[in-house]
């Protein structure tokens, strides 16, 4: 009779979730109330199926874009400014003019826009140049210069714009302050000239700062969704950064560890291999979960019963669960990518805790045994 107490006591302690684990059972992570109140676990839980893998597949990350919309004048100003080097060039109709020479050439003056705004030309004087486009600037030369000059002929060639530069740095080939052309300059285009990121695009993050805005990104993922290959603005500061990824892994698996990325992309059947796949003795199949800061605007694609309660544009803690006891589960990891930080974990089998359960109470049983055979 007192076995079947020690039985019962045990019991009941496994019921109340009193032996130990290594994380929480599928049941607990997709009960019904957490699933259907969001407010009380502060976490959404997405069922990965074939109604939707392709979304999940075909999502595009443009939170780095979202940041810098509408943030920036976009681009180089057409304008001069203080700082910009440029070159004059004067012909004249005359071979004895100002600035002719011997051979009846053009004059090339080179000049710098110095802190006032102004540049000098000689028998023209101090010109006002900052603020001017390169045509005007050319004209107003022009204007000065007749009745000096004979019959005066002016080009005016912008060579650097150093009144627009963005700086780079962090681990690029060549960082430094970069002048920015009068065409829109990407960003992908300015990490080109600084020589491009020194480790594999798939381990460097751009971070990009913008007043007091300030976004980071996958190198990568410039190239892979150009909308994030955004147009840069002057005095803008890109940082690249190696940054290598992992993911790691806990629960009913081989091998609980932090794995490193060796490829550009990971799928999940490729994250489950490496850690040694399920664990046979402790694994429960159907509870297979990844846990990540997910864009809400992906989740309210996948969810869109919990949509009211996710704003746009922001990071949300979402929950994937797969079912691997189901064959087409395992075609479905081949089309689920991992990324940097994701945590897989896999929830334990209910007859896994009842093994914990008889390992506990083995020495109990035993002792009973030898004190009702003494007893006897």
């Amino acid at each position: 009779m007192r076995v079947f107490t020690v039985l019962a006591v045990a019991a009941a302690l496994t019921g109340c979730a009193a032996l130990p684990g290594d994380g929480p059972a599928a049941i607990n992570i997709t009960s019904q109330d957490i699933e259907s109140e969001q407010s009380v676990a502060d976490y959404t839980v997405i069922k990965i199926d074939s109604s939707n893998i392709e979304t999940i597949k075909r999502y595009r990350p443009l939170a780095f874009a979202n940041q810098f919309r509408g943030v920036g004048n976009g681009g180089s100003s057409t304008l001069l400014g203080v700082g910009d080097t440029l070159s004059v060039g004067i012909w004249e109709a005359s071979p004895d003019g100002l600035f002719s020479d011997k051979d009846g050439g053009a004059s090339t003056i080179p000049a710098v826009i110095d802190e006032s705004g102004s540049i000098f030309i000689p028998y023209a004087g101090r010109i006002r140049a900052a603020g001017l486009s390169v045509e005007g600037l050319r004209q107003s030369i022009q204007q000065k210069l007749v009745g000096k000059a004979v019959e005066p002929q002016v080009l005016v060639t912008l060579n650097q714009k150093l009144s627009s530069t963005a700086v780079v740095v962090g681990d690029v080939g060549k960082p430094g302050v970069y002048p920015l052309p009068v065409r829109n300059t990407r960003l992908l285009d300015l990490v080109a000239t600084a020589g491009g990121a020194r480790q594999a695009t798939f381990e460097t993050v751009v971070t990009l700062k913008r007043g007091n805005r300030s976004g980071t990104t996958r190198l990568e993922h410039l190239i892979d969704y150009p909308e994030n290959n955004v147009v840069i603005s002057p005095n803008d500061n890109i940082l690249l950064s190696h940054r290598p990824r992992t993911f790691s892994a806990f629960g009913a698996v081989k091998a609980n560890q932090l794995v490193p990325f060796r490829t550009k992309s990971v799928t999940l059947a490729e994250a489950l291999a490496t850690v040694g796949g399920l664990n046979d003795n402790k694994a429960d199949a159907t509870g297979v979960f990844l846990f990540r800061f997910e864009d809400s605007d992906l989740v309210r694609s996948v969810r869109p019963e919990v949509a009211s309660k996710i704003a746009a544009h922001t990071q949300v803690p979402a929950v994937y669960r797969l079912n691997m006891r189901d064959p087409s589960g395992f075609f479905l990891a081949r089309h689920f990518e991992m990324r940097d930080k994701d945590i897989l974990f896999v929830s334990n089998h209910p007859t896994a805790e009842f093994g914990k359960f008889l390992q506990i109470i083995a020495p109990l049983i035993s002792n009973y045994a030898v004190v009702s055979s003494v007893t006897d």
